[in-house]
């Protein structure tokens, strides 16, 4: 990963491109290609129209609809405004949406056209939503977000976060009750994407020439991160509406994909459609995998088959992603031991293994994996009790 020291906040990420690499393609999606300058003025353009919608530092605004590259100007502009982005998994029942939006206390909700009658839905039961605006089609009384963006201000948004603000609130199910607001703020980001390089970690260097596919559902963290870090990395980010596979192998040739996350089942997916042993993988430097364990036979398959770097991540939404890499090195079409570790800790992160009363186990013992990290979350929204008993002395 390149090391910027200018880049700080997310909502610097557009203007110090802009400003350095202007006409350096920042997304492809559906054929259509939007520079790191277009990218700039939109966000700014974004957050200009949150701020005279009336959002308020800190206050949360909802998206709702699949993977796209408005997604990503929604979050960067909200960023801009100092607002907070809520990222819906379109998936859930309405009630649970509906909850996501009270509990949030989102003012606004960008939703795409195939989500309309859930939205119909979830807004009568829905205590805070003033305004809604149409990612794609149309809806009387709601703008649409291109006639909604022209009326904006392009000027640069007077706002300034801090790196203990907010900046994206992932909503995570777990096992029981309601979905937690996950607070990911601008410093976890930081911590999490802005380090320098480190020996042994050349999976993370990137390039203007990299072009990475994002493609895995932008509400969770292992999509909107991944595409959060190609963004940092000034790269080429071709999205994806959705994982298919016959798409996925499509672009991979199209664009000359040379860095792509995916998690095990979406892998599965791709190596068992027909025309994956007719593409062109010569351009793929890593695929970095994760999210869930992985079946040996199916990792030595993809490696004999893409014949790239493989790098095991992993983490969780309350850890701003990925805690702990198994490198290429570590990776080998034979099979072996280390392959079924999840490697060993990032720089900034601090692993331990606990019992029940917080200790440390001895070596060989079971225990609870623990992390002390500059990217753990800030905590769970409106629940202290639930934040105090998952974070205790930084460990999380």
């Amino acid at each position: 990963m390149p090391y910027y020291e200018d880049i700080v906040f997310l909502s610097d990420i557009p203007r110090y491109h802009s400003a350095h690499n202007p006409d350096q393609i920042a997304f492809v999606y559906e054929d259509k290609e939007t520079s790191y300058k277009d990218f700039n003025i939109r966000t700014e353009k974004v957050a200009n129209g949150l701020v005279q919608i009336g959002v308020a530092n800190q206050e949360r605004v909802a998206f709702m609809d699949k993977n796209s590259d408005l997604f990503y100007e929604v979050v960067l502009g909200c960023t801009k405004a100092n607002a907070v982005v809520v990222g819906i998994n379109w998936r859930l029942a309405p009630p649970e949406v509906a909850y996501i939006l009270n509990d949030s206390g989102a003012k606004v909700l960008f939703v795409g056209e195939e989500f309309f009658d859930l939205a119909d839905k979830i807004l009568e039961l829905s205590t805070s939503v003033e305004t809604v605006i149409c990612l794609s089609g149309s809806r009387a009384g709601w703008p649409t977000y291109e006639s909604w963006m022209v009326q904006q201000s392009n000027e640069l948004c007077s706002r300034q976060p801090s790196l203990t603000d907010v900046a994206i609130q992932m909503y995570t199910s777990g096992t029981t009750g309601n979905p937690k607001g996950v607070q990911l703020t601008h410093g976890n980001f930081h911590s999490s994407r802005n380090r320098e390089p480190q020996e042994g970690m050349e999976f993370g260097e990137w390039n203007e020439d990299d072009a990475s596919l994002v493609a895995m559902p932008s509400f969770h963290i292992g999509g909107a991160g991944w595409g959060i870090q190609g963004l940092y990395a000034c790269a080429k980010n071709v999205v994806l509406k959705e994982f298919l596979p016959e798409d996925v192998l499509e672009v991979i040739g199209k664009y000359k994909i040379s860095k792509i996350f995916m998690v095990p089942a979406a892998m599965k997916m791709v190596l068992d459609h027909p025309n994956s042993r007719k593409t062109d993988y010569s351009n793929i430097k890593y695929i970095l995998y994760g999210a869930s364990p992985i079946p040996l036979d199916l990792l030595k398959e993809a490696m004999e088959v893409f014949e790239c770097g493989f790098v095991q991540l992993y983490g969780m939404t309350e850890t701003c992603g990925s805690v702990t890499y198994l490198p290429p090195e570590d990776h080998s079409i034979e099979g072996n031991e280390r392959m079924k570790s999840a490697g060993k800790a990032y720089p900034h992160c601090e692993i331990s293994i606990l019992d029940n009363n917080s200790n440390e186990v001895p070596l060989g013992d079971v225990g609870e994996i623990a992390v002390r990290s500059t990217s753990n979350m800030l905590g769970y929204w409106n629940l202290p009790e639930e934040t105090s008993k998952t974070l205790k002395d930084g460990w999380l």
